[in-house]
């Protein structure tokens, strides 16, 4: 979904694939729009990548803290400062899931923005009385965050409305979701770097360094632009016809109908977060552990390098999520991931001798990674659940995911710290436990993850027949609600 060359000029968004199709949906159709292209660009990929820069960011300041507050971070206090994030985000999801569906996605889109930007804001300004006061501000500032509800729940309704969006489903999942916040990862690293570099490397300057590192997340996030955005959203197609904000879904139909979907999406992202967050977070502290930087430049600038391996991976595993589906890419990321890792752990000791081939090895576990479950995994937990629902399906799972990203980031430390001096070993450790997690993956997303994704608006159907079946009249669709002036959402086909 790359922008036309022809920047000023303005586009539908039109939802109809075939003539069929148009008259099918003639009376969910709102007003026509303007939309210039590099707008809905913006809308797609700018808010992912601030709120994945948020997330790892505590995890590369680790480095900074270890030196300005030595006796007061302890192992505990990097797990709780790093956690408190993932937390908020379980938090979000489960909750923001509720009102997405409830509320509609356009509500959510604004709320996260609104919780998102005063966590930011909070933890760039937290102040103590003490070293472990400040850190306690930090750790209740981290803020409540759901982006993947606003981008994945819409992306699959928008690309629902299009024969030729539908096809290719797979791959603007990958853009939105993956290679958005493999962007946010990079930008985690890179923005303490420079201002190491600005602020000449001085000890006395590392304070200001991180708090104006926060303060990037913000100013990067360019508040009005996003708000003005999710304020001009429209509602598409699929919400207008299939949601149900006045009753509340039987949940355990729901789940008689939808557990199969939902333990494979849910266990898979667990599984990929437990690997991917401690791998990520901390990749300036292991190129460091291994003699990749000597200086905290040196060590941000590797991080920085490793992280960016993650990029390729959501191209790649979005193409072939396309061709060969997404349970088989899914699957095969895993199993590659699990085999480099065994190899890394195993034969450790030799490669971080030669710090080039290690850097590449490590990038290319990260890759392997975003190829399989990094690509895929919030299509899958959009894709195979009505539009009544989606929200909060797509929320448990996410929740789900960051459980696992809180308990992979808890455990990583202490393995580590457990060898003491021998970081050999425990970074051994730590790649045989990853490799080990990625093999069952694997075959959580084998067989549980359905081998073919449906037509969201034939599920729909299927749904609201199903809960007829059980003796439930819904009133379903959003006749009431008014897009903006000049706001609609039916052009999807021509932006591909």
């Amino acid at each position: 979904m790359e922008p036309s060359p022809s920047a000023g000029k303005h586009i539908n968004i039109s939802a109809s694939a075939t003539k069929e199709e148009d008259e099918t949906r003639k009376g969910f159709q709102a007003a026509p729009i303007e939309l210039e292209t590099e707008e809905a660009a913006l809308l797609i990929y700018s808010k992912n990548s601030i709120v994945f820069m948020n997330s790892a960011l505590m995890g590369q300041i680790s480095l900074l803290f270890s030196v300005l507050y030595p006796d007061t971070l302890s192992v505990g206090t990097q797990s709780q400062l790093t956690n408190a994030f993932i937390i908020g985000l379980i938090l979000g999801m489960l909750a923001f899931g509720f009102v997405s569906d409830r509320l509609g996605r356009k509500s959510g889109a604004v709320l996260t923005t609104l919780f998102l930007s005063l966590g930011i804001i909070m933890t760039a300004v937290s102040y103590g009385t003490s070293d472990s006061g400040m850190f306690w501000m930090l750790t209740i500032s981290r803020g409540i965050a759901c982006e993947y509800l606003v981008s994945g729940a819409g992306m699959a309704e928008a690309t629902d409305d299009s024969a030729r969006a539908r096809k290719h489903r797979g791959f603007i999942f990958a853009m939105v979701a993956d290679v958005s916040a493999s962007l946010g990862f990079i930008f985690s690293g890179l923005s303490p770097l420079l201002l190491l570099l600005c602020f000449h490397q001085k000890e006395s300057n590392y304070e200001k360094v991180w708090r104006i590192s926060f303060v990037l997340g913000l100013l990067n996030e360019a508040p009005v632009s996003i708000f003005w955005f999710r304020y001009r959203m429209a509602m598409s197609s699929a919400e207008r016809r299939s949601s149900s904000k006045k009753t509340i879904m039987p949940y355990h139909l729901a789940l008689r109908r939808y557990w199969k979907p939902l333990l494979g999406s849910a266990g898979t992202w667990f599984i990929y977060n437990y690997i991917a967050y401690p791998f990520g977070l901390f990749s300036s502290t292991i190129s460091a552990s291994v003699g990749a930087g000597d200086t905290s430049v040196m060590s941000y600038g590797w991080g920085t390098l490793i992280n960016c391996f993650n990029l390729p991976g959501g191209f790649i595993g979005g193409y072939l999520s396309d061709k060969i589906g997404r349970r088989r890419t899914m699957a095969l990321g895993f199993g590659l991931q699990a085999i480099l890792g065994f190899i890394l752990g195993g034969a450790l000791e030799h490669i971080q001798k030669r710090t080039g081939l290690f850097i590449v090895l490590y990038g290319l576990f990260l890759t392997l990674g975003e190829v399989g479950p990094g690509a895929t995994i919030v299509a899958t937990s959009s894709e195979f659940f009505p539009t009544s629902i989606r929200g909060q399906m797509l929320g448990f799972c996410a929740a789900t995911s960051k459980a696992g990203a809180a308990i992979g980031t808890s455990v990583f430390k202490p393995i580590l710290a457990s060898y003491g001096d021998d970081s050999v070993r425990g970074n051994q450790a730590v790649f045989l436990i990853g490799s080990g997690f990625a093999v069952l993956g694997m075959l959580v997303a084998w067989f549980l993850i359905p081998a073919h994704a449906p037509d969201l608006e034939v599920e729909d159907e299927d749904w609201k027949t199903y809960l007829r079946d059980h003796g439930y009249d819904i009133q379903w669709g959003d006749s009431e609600a008014k897009d903006p002036v000049r706001v609609t959402f039916d052009a999807v086909r021509d932006k591909m």
